[in-house]
């Protein structure tokens, strides 16, 4: 079962938060990010190279050490202001007619390491190294992960209870979405949610956030090496994460553009598909996938449907039932000869959050020879895999909305 615990959360005072809370690190460039922060704005500490003239470099030590002045600085001014003691908070997003409601809490790094929050990406080294040094410099989990969880009747009316309360923040961000966030003060409810997890929640469910989870086990393991004197109750045991009951959860497509047909005619391109498709032609008007193994395709001003045939994939394994699988296998690799998807530059990803004219757009440009849209990932699917211990091939799963960053943040004091 998991560990998990409540923290005392800093956090923007409630007439500020519009202006300290922020878009996630990895979402915005710095030039992006540079025209959205305003003077309170978190993304001078997320991404403190925008303070620089010119911008500076994300890893050059001054960038680090304006990163420990700024987190010192918005305390010190009290734009962010830790609470009195350690509660449990809910969080909300509003996305069109779907809200999601997760629970803000604390788990415990060695639960990374156990293979109890589990994982369905790999992750790179380069990327972990980066965010420890983050956590490291600020003593703090300054952003959440996100995970899920499988749906417990108890703490969905722990939550609904909480969130029919006034709350403590409230606010529609630049994309349209809204943001609500409640405070769980009460002990009892506090104790009977620490309760429930670590009794009937058998196990977490990285959506959003391998490399800082990955990170926070690390600089968790680092920190519990360099104390002799180390009990397992120190903060430094605890990560920040926001989890959400499965049930609330949506994955949006995750699609692929291709640079080029690899040296084939676009007729021969066609004839190849034939083998392992079932080819339909969708005229200019944008064509969704209607289902699994169905993908849509963009081409030279039209859209097709592509069915792949029966005994094409397999159903029984959790990988190979996978649609990022079967496009990968049969037509990225076996005809456009794309082996990496990590390291090919002949083809980009475009989350289905940017909507399928995306994809024609970059093809009718120019840009792009071909497009390939995606019927989304279940989250059966995700959680499948990773209790199997299987990992997702790249740009499988987009979520959306993304945690806003500055709502709270997790000292390891």
């Amino acid at each position: 079962m998991v560990r998990v615990k409540p923290f005392a959360a800093i956090r923007p005072p409630k007439n500020l938060v519009t202006e300290v809370a922020a878009p996630p690190y990895d979402v915005l460039n710095s030039e992006e990010a540079l025209a959205m922060a305003g003077e309170k704005s978190l993304l001078h500490i997320t991404k403190p190279e925008i303070d620089f003239k010119p911008i500076a470099g994300e890893h050059e030590q001054r960038t680090y050490d304006k990163a420990v002045e700024n987190f010192k600085a918005w305390k010190a001014k009290g734009w962010l202001v830790q609470d009195n003691k350690e509660k449990y908070y809910v969080y909300a997003q509003t996305m069109g007619d779907r809200t999601q409601y997760g629970l803000v809490l604390c788990a415990h790094t060695d639960d990374y390491a156990e293979g109890i929050i589990k994982k369905h990406e790999l992750t790179r080294k380069d990327k972990e190294d980066d965010r420890m040094v983050h956590v490291r410099i600020q003593n703090a989990n300054i952003e959440p992960v996100f995970f899920a969880y499988k749906d417990n009747a108890e703490l969905n009316a722990i939550v609904a209870k909480a969130a029919a309360g006034e709350p403590e923040y409230k606010f529609v961000d630049e994309n349209n979405f809204t943001h609500t966030f409640w405070v769980i003060e009460e002990d009892a409810t506090i104790a009977r949610i620490t309760e429930i997890f670590t009794k009937d929640i058998d196990a977490f469910y990285v959506a959003d956030g391998h490399h800082r989870t990955a990170a926070a086990a690390r600089v968790g393991a680092e920190k519990k090496a360099q104390n002799p004197h180390h009990t397992g109750k120190e903060e430094y045991n605890y990560f920040m994460a926001v989890c959400f009951p499965e049930s609330h959860l949506a994955i949006i497509d995750y699609n692929r553009v291709v640079k080029d047909l690899n040296g084939l005619s676009t007729q021969d391109f066609f004839k190849a598909l034939e083998e392992d498709f079932v080819i339909e032609g969708k005229g200019p008007e944008i064509y969704h996938p209607c289902g699994l193994h169905n993908f849509s395709m963009y081409i030279e001003g039209v859209w097709y449907s592509l069915t792949a045939k029966p005994g094409r994939y397999n159903d029984n394994d959790p990988i190979g039932v996978l649609d990022v699988t079967i496009l990968s296998n049969l037509v990225l690799d076996k005809i456009l000869g794309i082996k990496d998807l990590r390291t090919s530059n002949r083809i980009d990803f475009v989350g289905g959050i940017r909507g399928l004219g995306e994809l024609s757009r970059r093809v009718d440009s120019g840009e792009m020879k071909v497009a390939f849209a995606l019927y989304p990932v279940s989250m059966q699917q995700l959680i499948n895999i990773a209790d199997t211990g299987n990992i997702m091939p790249p740009k499988t799963t987009w979520f959306e909305p993304k945690l806003r960053s500055g709502l709270a943040i997790h000292s390891l004091d």
